[in-house]
């Protein structure tokens, strides 16, 4: 058996087990119609699917009501100073309470050092929100091209058949130009669901990106307040 056999019996065994045969038995049916490129375009879905699974695992875990974190800073700071406001970012979890504990942690330094400290850090957590990024624009860039590929060869088989059968007739272009179709089809559907992906994390880390920026500026105003009164 096959891999092409393999992908198109899960593909039936799923239809089996839900009950929705129809557009799971299409998708075997065209799936094995479209030849050796599926299954790199299919590869590209999973993989893809499985760095965007992570991200979304990640983000979710590093959101913060940053309002309510910088009001709680802000109250430590006053009431028992850096040592009170460092318990606070270390019960917290999430880029910006990370930031936040770099900065105490160099306020002995001077706030110089605090604010180098807070930027440094910024983008470090910065680099690690973004991690796996690269991967998933790398499949969405490579399926469609993977599906125009899978066309040409399509083509080239079709003007095979052509030349092999002396004439030109539907029934001897259909299987190439279906091939082509199929390949296409496909390589553009992955493109676009990794896209959507993409697009919400790009959204997400220039959002969060945001928050430690200007929480960044309040914490250092802070600081300076605290310098004074003193």
């Amino acid at each position: 058996m096959d891999f092409t056999t393999t992908i198109a019996s899960i593909f039936n065994i799923i239809a089996q087990t839900t009950n929705d045969t129809g557009a799971l038995n299409w998708l075997a049916e065209k799936y094995t119609a479209g030849g050796g490129f599926m299954h790199p375009i299919l590869a590209s879905l999973v993989i893809g699917l499985a760095f965007s699974f992570e991200r979304l695992w990640t983000l979710t875990k590093a959101r913060t009501n940053t309002k309510k974190f910088i009001v709680d800073v802000k109250k430590a700071l006053n009431s028992g100073g850096v040592d009170a406001a460092k318990k606070v970012c270390e019960n917290t979890s999430g880029p910006v309470a990370s930031v936040f504990y770099a900065g105490l942690l160099r306020y002995d330094e001077g706030l110089d050092a605090a604010e180098k400290a807070i930027v440094a850090y910024g983008g470090i957590e910065m680099g690690f929100l973004e991690r796996g990024l690269i991967w998933i624009s790398t499949f969405i860039t490579i399926a469609p091209m993977l599906g125009f590929t899978g066309t040409v060869q399509g083509m080239i088989e079709a003007f095979d058949a052509i030349k092999e059968a002396a004439q030109i007739s539907p029934a001897v272009v259909a299987e190439g130009i279906s091939v082509a179709l199929l390949t296409t089809l496909f390589g553009l559907v992955v493109a676009m669901i990794l896209q959507v992906f993409y697009n919400y994390f790009v959204s997400r880390i220039d959002r969060l990106v945001g928050d430690m920026e200007q929480s960044s500026i309040e914490l250092i105003d802070a600081l300076y307040a605290m310098k004074i009164k003193k």
